[in-house]
C-alpha cells in the first residue's frame, strides 16, 4: 500500500510541474499569434493613415488560430507528461531498489551471525497494532511490543532510509554480533523493501537526558547512582573499543542514547553512525563528520589537530560525563552569570582556585564524587586526542582517590562550540529526540 501511495504521488507532483509548462508554452504560442496584428510602432510614412483592427477582428483571427494551438498543446500534453511520469518513477525505483539490494546483500551475507528477522506480522502482532507508541524523531518511530515468552521489547519503525541505508546496515552489524551488559541488546530486525524496523530490549527507565536536564523532584537521580551510571557507560564503551574483534567507534555518545533499564543500568545505544575498524587501526579515515554538535570531537572539523580515533568517542564522554556531574548542558545562556556559559571552563576554572562548585546542596562525599567526574571529563575533552586518556584509563580515574587526581591543562573552546550553545538551546525540544544528529562535511 504504501508503495502504491508513492506512486501515486509521484505521477501526481509530475503531472503538476508538467502541466504548468504546457501551460506557458501554450500562452507563449497565443501571444505570437497575436503579434501578427500588432500595429507597426514606427511612424515611416506620416501622411499615411495607420489601420488598426478591430477588437472584432482581433478576436476572429485568434479564434481561426485556435484549434491548431490546441491541437499542439494536447499532443504535447499527451506524449510528454507519460514520458515524464516514467521517468521520475524509472529513477526512484533505480535509487531504492539499489538501495534495497544493498541492504538484501548484508543480510544474506551475514544471516549466520545476525538477530532474528521478522516479518510484518510478527511486528504487527508484537506492537498490538502499533497501539503503545514511545516517542518519535527524525530516526522514525518507536514503539513498545511483547515477544510471544512475555519478554517486552521496543520496536524502532525507521524513517525514509539515507543514501544506502547505511544507517541501518552499521546498527545491525554492530550491536547485532555484541552482548554487553552496558551495551543495548538488538533482539531483532524487520525488512522488506525499504521498510525497516530495529527491535531491542525495552528500558523502562528511559534515556537519560530526561533525568539530567528535568527539573522536576520526582525524576533526578543521586550523585551517587548518577556516578555509577558514569562507570557504566565508560565500560559499555571500553568494551566496544577494545573487547571485540573489531573496534567499533560509536560517534554519537550523548545522553539520550543512554538508556536506563529497571534498575538504572546503562545502555549504550543507537549505532546509526558506528563504524568498525581493526583493532590495530590508531587512525581511522572519514570523509565526513559524524555525530551531534556539541559532542563531536574537534578533530572530525580540524585535521591539523590530530587523526580521527577511538579518542572522538573519548571526548563524547567527556562532554557527556561534565553534563552528568553538572546536571545541565554544557552550553547555556540562561545562567545568572556569563561566566558561567560554558560549563567546562567555568569548572576548572573553579577548582584550579581551589574553590567547590557553586551547586545545590551537597554533603562532602557527594562534592568529592562531582570533583572527580568533572577533573576526569576535562581530561577527556582535551584539544588534542593524543592529551586524552584512553576509556580503561577514565575507568581508572572514575575509581580514583579525588586527591589523587591532577588537573588537566585548561579546555579550549573551539569555534564548534562557540556557535553551538545558542543553537542547542533554541531546538533543546529538538535535540531531546534525536533530530540534531548530523553528518557535517569536515573541513
Amino acid at each position: 500500500m504504501d508503495r502504491s501511495r508513492s506512486s501515486n504521488k509521484l505521477v501526481n507532483n509530475a503531472f503538476q510541474l508538467e502541466l504548468p509548462l504546457y501551460m506557458h508554452m501554450y500562452s507563449v504560442i497565443n501571444a505570437e499569434n497575436l503579434k501578427l496584428f500588432e500595429p507597426s510602432l514606427r511612424d515611416d510614412d506620416p501622411d499615411e493613415d495607420t489601420h488598426l483592427p478591430s477588437v472584432g477582428d482581433l478576436k476572429i483571427e485568434q479564434e481561426d488560430h485556435l484549434p491548431e494551438d490546441c491541437s499542439f498543446f494536447a499532443a504535447r500534453l499527451i506524449f510528454g507528461v507519460p514520458c515524464m511520469i516514467t521517468f521520475v518513477i524509472y529513477k526512484w525505483r533505480a535509487q531504492h531498489l539499489s538501495m534495497y539490494s544493498a541492504i538484501e546483500d548484508f543480510l544474506q551475507s551475514d544471516s549466520n551471525f545476525l538477530p532474528i528477522r521478522y516479518s510484518y506480522l510478527e511486528i504487527k502482532k508484537m506492537t498490538s497494532k502499533f497501539k503503545d507508541k514511545l516517542g518519535e524523531g527524525g530516526y522514525g518511530s518507536i514503539f513498545k511490543g511483547k515477544l510471544r515468552n512475555g519478554h517486552f521489547v521496543a520496536i524502532k519503525l525507521l524513517g525514509k532510509p539515507k543514501g544506502n541505508g547505511q544507517d541501518f546496515t552499521s546498527e545491525v552489524a554492530t550491536i547485532g554480533r555484541i552482548h554487553h551488559v552496558n551495551v543495548v541488546q538488538l533482539v531483532g530486525h524487520w525488512v522488506e523493501g525499504l521498510n525497516r524496523a530495529l527491535v531491542y530490549d525495552f528500558m523502562p527507565n528511559s534515556s537519560l537526558d530526561k533525568y539530567i536536564y528535568s527539573k522536576e523532584e520526582s525524576m533526578p537521580l543521586s550523585c551517587k547512582k548518577m556516578y555509577k551510571i558514569s562507570v557504566g557507560v565508560a565500560r559499555g564503551i571500553e568494551y566496544l573499543h577494545q573487547g571485540c574483534d573489531m573496534q567499533i567507534l560509536h560517534f554519537d555518545i550523548k545522553p539520550h542514547n543512554i538508556l536506563l533499564d529497571k534498575n538504572f543500568n546503562p545502555k549504550i545505544s543507537d549505532f546509526g553512525l558506528a563504524k568498525l575498524y581493526s583493532v590495530d587501526n590508531s587512525i581511522v579515515s572519514l570523509t565526513a563528520a559524524r555525530g551531534t554538535l556539541g559532542y563531536i570531537a574537534p578533530e572530525l572539523f580540524y585535521k591539523n589537530i590530530g587523526g580521527v580515533s577511538y579518542k572522538a568517542d573519548v571526548y563524547s564522554f567527556g562532554m557527556l560525563l561534565m553534563e552528568m556531574a553538572s546536571r545541565r548542558k554544557n552550553f547555556s545562556s540562561t545562567v545568572e552569570r556569563s561566566s558561567q556559559t560554558y560549563f567546562p571552563l567555568w569548572a576548572y576554572d573553579q577548582y584550579n582556585k581551589g574553590n567547590d562548585l557553586e551547586m545545590a546542596d551537597f554533603n562532602e562525599e557527594e562534592k568529592k564524587i562531582i570533583k572527580r567526574m568533572v577533573i576526569t571529563a576535562l581530561w577527556c575533552i582535551q584539544m588534542k586526542p593524543s592529551d586524552r586518556p584512553s576509556m580503561n584509563k577514565v575507568i581508572e580515574m572514575l575509581g580514583e582517590d579525588v586527591e589523587c587526581l591532577k588537573m588537566p591543562i585548561r579546555p579550549f573552546m573551539y569555534p564548534q562550540e562557540m556557535h553551538v550553545g545558542d543553537v542547542q538551546e533554541n531546538l533543546n525540544s529538538i535535540g531531546s529526540n534525536g533530530e540534531l544528529t548530523w553528518t557535517l562535511s569536515a573541513r
